[in-house]
């Protein structure tokens, strides 16, 4: 009975709740039957009683019940899932205002990526530091800039006198003061000559001085960047050197031309206009200036941000440039493998950062203007408001109004103004960052220390204990305690595995790295005492991957011989390397230009043979020179090997590496390494009895061309 009582009383109290709740758990098709039924309730619910509080029922209420044949969930489940509904309403509601926040200036939103930031020095360029190195770039050439910023303040003087003569000139008309009137029109014609000139020869002279600063930037920063270590290199990459050389140096190009100049004319036309507003009303000039300064502090936020902003986006650029580099120098690696989907992923990458970037710096422009047309209007309304309130009390006429408007707006613009290219000049800065952090390097001291010159070079080469690491990877041992005698007149060949550490016995002979353990001799003086252009003038060198330059063969050929060289000693060299039928058999012969897809691997390196031969070295250095080559090449270079060391005259020191049995076996003596370390020494026939590395290595090299 009291179970039957209790049905009506659920029925009465929450029909419309019921069947919403009813609707969200029935499937699709019943949707009619759910609208009758929602219909059916709404009618009891109508026809009730007043509210009834079911807590005065003693029975606990049921599990489920049935409404027209439906099933009912019980009031608990109810009350939590709308605990959870209002659960979920706080949670958008919160997420919302995090949000709001997070866009607000200062907010999370703004923050860029941490993995980019720690790329980036951590010792920022201040703008008095920056603008500090540009002038001591283009301080030769003072006269420009004095003379720029003399027709400056001309131009700016006379273009913030014409508002007034313009206002005066219409007032004294009106009034019929033709006197005053000719000579405010006479004065205001003068102002408007002298502003256009003067006008010209400041953006004349401010621009021929921006591209001094950029010719001289670039030229500072390349000079600087080809006087560093190599160890810099291995640590750096070409396209964001070339990116620093090439965007980030433009990004300056605007900074005297337009951001200085602009920057410094608006100062002078708002402090002009300020002086001018204080004057007229002093009252109304203090309002003026008390929206400039709201003005002014947005646009130093706004002017933070811009500089952030842009070292990012250069170094998101060097690295899209990064990444394109690599890729089209590896083009056909590319086609071959078909990565391109892949390779356009990667630089997609760094092209959203971009955007994102982009996207935040046009919504902190949106909040500049939004700022800016705020506070402008406001600043109409304060002057019309205050100024027609003096009017009307007598204390200034209409032509003061008239003359406090056009000021106010002057100096307001010209408070945007100085706002908009400050925020460029901070762009500038930011941008040039890494540029200048690139030209504050120091160069190698090999090209600051000026060592010793001997008057004559013999060729006797000695290492002593020599150890190496790279200063990238200084955990792992490259050369370990090596010692070796090399003697004029020698060939030398240096065998061993990959890695074993035989191309850094050259590096450190050239003195692309220094040694970190024991010393190099030469001759009995320490190579570091000797003058390394001097030294390097008397070596040839031919890498494993010979690179020529993008000009003609002949050029190639001649590159980096100091001495007079005749045409008749450049086929003469190539004579020497077997180049000179490929070379003559070129439609333009030695006047080719070289191209990737001209010249063979082995031509290059019969090329980069001329050339280390018309050098005339002392110590010859062929680092896998003959790997690249056909047989009957190989043979001939073998044979300009032995008259290099039958040439009793020149006494030159022969340094070869190579894996091929047949240009080894043509060497006096043969350095086994292994591990960084010196395992055997001998010849051909003797380090073949020892039966050790060396042995085990030729029977290789005969067991796989069998």
């Amino acid at each position: 009975m009291a179970l039957t009582m209790a049905l009506p009383l659920c029925n009465n109290a929450q029909p419309r709740l019921f069947s919403s709740l009813h609707r969200r758990q029935t499937p699709f098709g019943a949707h009619k039957k759910q609208l009758h039924f929602a219909t059916i309730n709404e009618l009891r619910f109508s026809s009730s009683r007043p509210k009834f509080n079911l807590r005065r029922i003693l029975l606990p209420p049921p599990k489920s019940s049935s409404i027209n044949g439906y099933s009912v969930q019980s009031s608990p489940e109810f009350l939590k899932d709308s605990g959870e509904a209002e659960v979920d309403r706080f949670e958008r509601v919160k997420r919302w205002i995090d949000f709001v926040r997070s866009i607000l200036p200062g907010g999370k939103w703004w923050n860029s990526d941490d993995e980019v930031e720690t790329r980036i020095l951590a010792e920022p360029v201040t703008v008095s530091r920056a603008l500090l190195r540009m002038w001591e770039l283009v301080a030769e050439e003072r006269w420009i800039i004095f003379a720029s910023f003399s027709a400056l303040i001309v131009a700016a003087l006379s273009e913030i006198s014409i508002p007034h003569f313009l206002t005066a000139s219409i007032f004294a008309a009106q009034s019929r003061e033709i006197a005053v009137f000719h000579r405010n029109v006479r004065l205001l014609i003068l102002f408007c000559i002298t502003s256009g000139i003067c006008s010209g020869i400041r953006g004349c002279f401010f621009g021929f001085a921006n591209a001094l600063l950029v010719k001289r930037m670039r030229e500072t920063l390349y000079s600087t960047l080809l006087r560093q270590d190599i160890s810099f290199f291995d640590s750096e990459t070409v396209g964001d050197l070339t990116s620093r050389l090439g965007a980030d140096c433009q990004q300056v190009s605007r900074v005297i031309g337009s951001d200085l100049n602009l920057i410094f004319r608006n100062v002078l036309q708002g402090t002009g206009s300020l002086i001018y507003l204080i004057i007229l009303s002093w009252q109304l000039g203090l309002c003026t200036l008390l929206i400039c300064s709201a003005l002014a502090a947005v646009m130093l936020l706004y002017g933070r941000y811009q500089k952030k902003a842009a070292r990012l986006i250069q170094e998101f650029t060097a690295s899209a440039n990064e990444v394109s580099q690599e890729t089209f120098s590896l083009m056909r690696t590319v086609r071959v493998y078909g990565t391109e989907d892949e390779e356009l992923g990667r630089y997609n990458q760094w092209l959203g950062k971009l955007v994102d970037i982009g996207l935040k710096k046009s919504v902190a422009y949106g909040f500049w203007n939004l700022s800016f047309n705020f506070l402008y209007h406001s600043t109409q309304v304060i002057a019309v408001l205050l100024g027609g309130m003096s009017i009307l009390a007598g204390h200034i006429t209409a032509e003061q109004l008239t003359k406090f408007i056009l000021y106010s707006e002057w100096l307001i613009y010209s408070t945007w103004w100085v706002g908009d290219n400050l925020s460029s000049l901070m762009e500038s800065i930011g941008a040039s960052e890494k540029v200048f952090q690139l030209m504050d390097l120091l160069p190698s001291d090999q090209f600051t220390s000026k060592g010793i010159k001997l008057e004559g070079l013999i060729g006797c080469i000695e290492f002593i204990n020599v150890s190496f690491y790279y200063p990238s990877r200084p955990s792992v041992p490259v050369l370990q305690n090596v010692s070796i005698s090399l003697h004029p007149n020698e060939v030398v060949a240096i065998v061993g595995l990959s890695g074993s550490g035989k191309s850094t016995v050259v590096s450190l002979l050239l003195r692309l790295y220094e040694p970190t353990g024991g010393q190099i001799l030469i001759d009995g003086f320490s190579l570091k005492e000797l003058d390394v252009m001097w030294w390097r003038e008397r070596v040839g060198f031919v890498g494993q991957e010979p690179k020529l330059f993008r000009m003609d063969i002949s050029s190639n050929i001649k590159y980096g011989c100091t001495r007079n060289v005749r045409q008749e000693d450049v086929e003469w060299a190539a004579k020497q390397a077997y180049a000179h039928d490929f070379i003559s058999a070129l439609p333009n012969g030695y006047k080719t230009l070289v191209d990737d897809d001209l010249l063979s691997g082995g031509q290059k390196q019969r090329i980069a043979i001329a050339r280390a031969i018309l050098r005339d070295p002392t110590v010859l250095i062929l680092d896998e020179a003959t790997s690249a080559l056909d047989a009957e090449s190989e043979h001939n270079v073998k044979g300009v090997l032995r008259a290099v060391r039958s040439d009793v005259a020149t006494k030159r020191t022969v340094i070869v590496i190579a894996h091929r049995l047949s240009t080894i076996q043509a060497a006096d003596r043969i350095v086994v390494m292994d591990g960084g370390k010196i395992v055997e020494i001998g010849s051909h026939r003797e380090l073949l009895h020892k039966d050790g590395l060396y042995a085990r290595l030729t029977k290789r090299q005969v067991d796989a061309v069998a």
